[in-house]
């Protein structure tokens, strides 16, 4: 069984890469014939830039339309903006923007604001302006506010004071959140949100020169970065969405770095003599996200017959390629909160049982309900360009339960989930627990009103679980009652989780001074270089 699903994504992998390449081949001559140059192309190759300006350039796995910070993680991802605080590599809570910060009583909170910082044009941070950003922040963002919580601020000099409406003990971690980048928000005055959000004022050592959306962001570093300006002079930072497409600007010299590449093009990077791959245990989770709202998977045995129809082993060994370990929940069991309970393996009878209790009948190999056979609409995308694999594997798997699975993929996922209903099942993939607490992929992705919740799950015993997991600040208790949310959403199964990624980077030998973290967050810093 295994082999016929390796031979199944060998297949898929040989066309999509034939197709893939022909594709570049004709976009290549399209380039010359037009003058032009389109995703993850340039005018000439990375290391061999003829210029005397020290530029690097890198292609990222996911397109981005605005570089608005309050609703895009691009901005800070791209060294533009910066928060309050940041996690380190050790994922714990670090001071950026603000050297310091300490709780007076239950509800209040107060922040040093660091000194001797100036935004992009050359105005200069102090509390008043990190203020005007947070309450900027919050008017556009409901998640965001949500999070937060707050009350009211007060600005004196370089603190700044945060009351929240109840007591909040996760804010400083929901502060790393990148859609609380701090910018200046009297420079959006001056230029009109429509033109800003082209080219927002933040603090961090690049700023924008130009933004294509879907394409490219070109940067210049900014002189007076208050940590030391970068080396770099210029970056160019890209988008593709195709893994594949990716990997291959990244071994033409196209790019210094490409994110997030398929597993089966580490072997060909690795054995380049000037690349490498940088590949770690991320803190993100790929997952079957179903349409709570489907005429179909809104029945709780549907759901537990489809999560019963993946081979999370196989995925992680055969798809994955072993950069990749099977999930038994949102989050890695290496983390505190993390389950160790056995993972769910496969199991096609006991997923035909469940279907049959839940009124169907297998008939000629098809489950059937009322005359119509059980037919599932999957949404999938490209941007981790394993999803598609995996939707082809539970497809084939589901075929052996009578079950006929279509899939369609889709250029922006959660515009689809969003605007139409016409969906069952998707390929989803979320970051879990980047902040070093599992309360924000609860809240995000499982409460009404999160930033993460496309589908609009709403589960009363779930939110009243993570409302009790909010107000708790004991490190031990907020275990606890993580791991008790995460059981309760598994009795009512809104997800059913897959693997835990690695994070796979391609990169060019020459770049020097960063690493990919597992946070997935910073990117572009001041210590980039290359040779």
């Amino acid at each position: 069984m295994k082999n016929k699903k390796r031979v199944l994504c060998k297949k898929w992998l040989l066309l999509t890469l034939t197709v893939l390449a022909s594709a570049m081949i004709l976009s290549s001559c399209g380039a010359k014939a037009g003058g032009g140059s389109g995703e993850g192309t340039s005018a000439g190759s990375a290391s061999q830039s003829e210029s005397a300006v020290k530029k690097m350039t890198l292609l990222f796995h996911f397109k981005s339309s605005t570089l608005d910070p309050s609703n895009d993680l691009v901005a800070v991802r791209a060294g533009i903006t910066e928060t309050l605080v940041r996690l380190d590599e050790n994922l714990a809570v670090q001071p950026w923007l603000a050297t310091r910060w300490e709780a007076q009583g239950d509800d209040t909170w107060i922040f040093e604001i660091r000194n001797g910082v100036t935004f992009q044009d050359g105005a200069p941070l102090d509390a008043a302006a990190v203020q005007a950003s947070l309450e900027r922040a919050v008017s556009v963002n409901g998640a965001l506010k949500n999070a937060l919580d707050i009350k009211s601020m007060q600005a004196e000099g370089q603190q700044l004071t945060i009351m929240t409406n109840k007591p909040n003990p996760a804010l400083v971690s929901e502060l790393i959140n990148p859609y609380a980048s701090i910018i200046n928000v009297e420079a959006e005055k001056a230029m009109g949100t429509k033109n800003f959000n082209l080219a927002p004022v933040g603090t961090g050592p690049f700023k924008v020169t130009n933004f294509s959306p879907g394409i490219q962001i070109q940067l210049e570093r900014y002189n007076r970065y208050w940590d030391g300006a970068s080396p770099l002079q210029q970056v160019d930072f890209k988008f593709n969405e195709d893994g594949n497409v990716r990997s291959l600007a990244l071994q033409s010299g196209e790019v210094d770095i490409a994110t997030q590449l398929p597993a089966e093009s580490v072997e060909p990077i690795e054995q380049s003599s000037d690349l490498h791959v940088e590949s770690l245990p991320g803190l993100r989770v790929h997952f079957l996200l179903f349409n709570p709202a489907g005429e179909v998977t809104k029945e709780l045995k549907v759901r537990q017959a489809l999560n019963l129809l993946l081979d999370r082993q196989s995925i992680a060994n055969d798809v994955m390629l072993g950069y990749a370990a099977p999930a038994n929940g949102p989050f890695n069991a290496n983390l505190p909160f993390g389950s160790t309970d056995p993972v769910q393996p496969e199991n096609v009878e006991l997923a035909k049982a469940l279907l049959q209790e839940a009124g169907y009948v297998l008939e000629n190999g098809k489950m059937v309900k009322d005359g119509q056979p059980l037919t599932l609409e999957l949404l999938t995308y490209k941007a981790r360009p394993e999803l598609p694999l995996i939707a082809q594997v539970l497809q084939s798997e589901a075929q052996k339960a009578g079950v006929t699975i279509n899939i369609r993929t889709v250029e922006n996922v959660d515009t689809a989930i969003r605007d139409n209903n016409n969906w069952d099942i998707v390929t989803y993939s979320n970051l879990s627990a980047p902040r070093g607490d599992g309360g924000y992929f609860l809240n995000s992705a499982l409460m009404p009103g999160g930033a993460l919740n496309a589908a609009d799950i709403e589960i009363d015993e779930l939110s009243g679980a993570v409302n009790t997991l909010n107000a708790a600040s004991d490190m031990d208790k907020r275990i606890r009652l993580t791991q008790e949310a995460v059981e309760i959403s598994k009795q009512y199964m809104p997800h059913a989780y897959i693997v835990y990624p690695n994070i796979i980077v391609g990169m060019s030998d020459r770049v020097t001074g960063w690493k990919p973290g597992a946070e997935d967050y910073y990117f572009m810093t001041n210590k980039m270089d290359v040779n």
